[in-house]
């Protein structure tokens, strides 16, 4: 039965009542050095009748381990990341360890500020969402110290860490694929394309066409509008560089003006795709100012699987990633590496899933989807 105390208990009291030496009972209660059970059994009991509850920095200074995770999400009120969190938690709970989570908004200097902060903390390991996937000069400087990382989402361009990833590619493809299916060849693409300094959207299309293009070193949305390219080609359909819709920012507005823009435009597309969460939200409110029904005006499909998805009529065709696995998975490679692994380093690829629901639909014979250039809803303020 645990004792009342009106104080923090020291190891010392703790020692006392198990009539033991402090030493002994901190090799016990710190999990370093050895102890015969029966030694180990009578300072766990003294521990938990006093209440003792140890001090893991001034464990850390004696064994070199604080027992915690540190993470740097790039947007920790995104689903994605509650979902990776999660997974994380999951794993290093069962082991005995707490997770320390920052946020970076996805700018690099507060990514840079993050993992100072969490090197300060002497996490024993991070899990990071790289913003930078060329220089990453401070997470290149961290791993030299030998703190292990592994990535999540994104890969840094020779980083010497593990990684846990989806296919976009396929992912994207398979959603092109079903579309083609379905009999449309206009298929616009709505996504934010951001940081790719090798020249303008042109110019990456016409490298990726000559395989020039490393997909794995690129942001996840630039993979899958690689998965669009490869769809089209593989099915002998042109890409019209006007149904490419290049937002510039993570924004549901940005990507709500792009999506208008196109959708009241000549020739605008017979279906669309959003590359994530937030480009899916900007195209359903442009949607929606329209007055255009799913999918009898327009078919939409979308990258992510989201809670909202699922209850719209009809449902949206979306790409599930398996978001909670990503993490568990990152969660198992930063505790072995911490352990003392010291293998070859992994990257490991999760296959995303296609959820078919009702939002795709055959194109009719006279091509009425995309026939007609609809007008913009007034607001209710003009």
């Amino acid at each position: 039965m645990t004792e009342k105390r009106t104080k923090n208990v020291t190891i010392i009291e703790v020692a006392r009542l198990a009539g033991v030496s402090t030493a002994t009972a901190g090799r016990v209660l710190g999990g370093y050095g050895y102890s015969s059970e029966s030694i180990r059994d009578k300072v766990r009991e003294a521990a938990e009748r006093l209440g003792y509850r140890p001090n893991l920095l001034a464990r850390g200074l004696i064994t070199g381990k604080t027992q915690t995770i540190g993470v740097v999400a790039g947007d920790m009120e995104s689903p994605f990341y509650a979902s990776v969190l999660r997974g994380i938690a999951d794993v290093a709970r069962s082991r005995g360890f707490g997770i320390v989570v920052t946020n970076s908004d996805e700018i690099l200097q507060r990514e840079r500020e993050a993992v100072q902060l969490l090197t300060e903390k002497q996490v024993d390991g991070m899990i990071v969402t790289p913003s930078d996937l060329q220089t990453a000069q401070h997470l290149r400087e961290i791993v030299a110290a030998g703190c292990p990382i592994v990535q999540i989402d994104r890969l840094v361009h020779g980083l010497e860490a593990d990684a846990v990833t989806v296919d976009n590619v396929q992912g994207a493809k398979a959603c092109i694929e079903h579309v083609i299916a379905a009999g449309h060849r206009r298929i616009g693409l709505i996504s934010e394309l951001e940081q790719f300094a090798a020249g303008d959207l042109k110019s990456f299309i016409d490298l990726e066409a000559h395989g020039r293009v490393d997909a794995a070193t690129l942001y996840p949305s630039w993979q899958r509008l690689v998965g669009y390219l490869q769809a089209h080609r593989e099915a002998g359909i042109p890409v019209d560089l006007d149904l490419v819709r290049r937002v510039g920012a993570y924004s549901a507005e940005a990507a709500k003006e792009e999506t208008l823009d196109l959708l009241q435009g000549n020739g605008r597309p017979t279906a669309l795709f959003t590359t994530d969460g937030l480009m899916s939200a900007g195209t359903m409110d442009a949607i929606s100012e329209l007055a255009l029904d799913l999918p009898q005006d327009l078919s939409l499909i979308c990258f992510d699987d989201l809670e909202w998805m699922r209850f719209l009529r009809p449902g949206i065709s979306a790409i599930a990633q398996p978001l909670n696995e990503m993490g568990r998975a990152a969660a198992r490679l930063i505790l072995a590496r911490i352990n003392g692994d010291t293998s070859p380093f992994q990257h490991q690829i999760l296959a995303p899933s296609l959820r078919v629901r009702g939002s795709v639909a055959p194109l009719k014979a006279e091509g009425h989807q995309g026939s007609t250039r609809p007008e913009r809803r007034k607001s209710a303020k003009s």
